[in-house]
């Protein structure tokens, strides 16, 4: 089954995300690297809330963050490093099981998202987990140490030993 193969890989970006996240300084989420950059704290609730999208993936056929005539899609919140913790785990867990579960099939549909109706893009499920999900997530996750490194905090090791953490 499809999920099986996703499930080894998620739960160890799960891990090394979580290990990220913990070490956020959510007092100072208003620090940025640059005018144009995202703050500290917007980049880190982002991330944490990524693997909600596994969720909304696997059990909706689409997403629209601004449907006519509906509710704009509304981002996470967290002031605090354990409230940013903990919303990233509730989202782990919940997509967790929407992996496990779901069917090849079921991972074979397309999933649409759009703003305002217009299409932003439509793929598989299964696509939409690796790319827009987990590559998403990964991505945003390197942009995070890099911030938290310009903030003299400690990286823990991802793939292998960083410079605070040698194994």
């Amino acid at each position: 089954m499809i999920n099986q193969t996703l499930l080894g890989e998620f739960d160890h970006e799960m891990d090394n995300t979580r290990r990220i996240l913990e070490r956020v300084p959510m007092h100072n989420a208003s620090w940025k690297p640059h005018p144009k950059s995202s703050s500290l704290g917007q980049l880190a609730v982002h991330v944490a809330e990524l693997p909600g999208f596994a969720t909304m993936t696997i059990t909706q056929p689409e997403l629209d963050f601004n449907p006519a005539g509906g509710a704009k899609f509304e981002r996470a919140r967290a002031d605090t490093t354990e409230e940013l913790v903990a919303g990233f785990e509730r989202g782990r867990t919940a997509a967790r099981e929407a992996i496990k579960g779901a069917s090849d099939a079921t991972l074979m549909e397309t999933w649409t998202l759009k703003n305002a109706g217009n299409v932003m893009f439509a793929m598989p499920r299964i696509a939409v987990l690796r790319g827009f999900v987990m590559n998403h997530m990964i991505h945003h996750r390197g942009q995070l140490t890099v911030y938290l490194r310009l903030n003299d905090i400690a990286l823990p090791g991802i793939y292998g030993p960083s410079a605070d953490e040698p194994m």
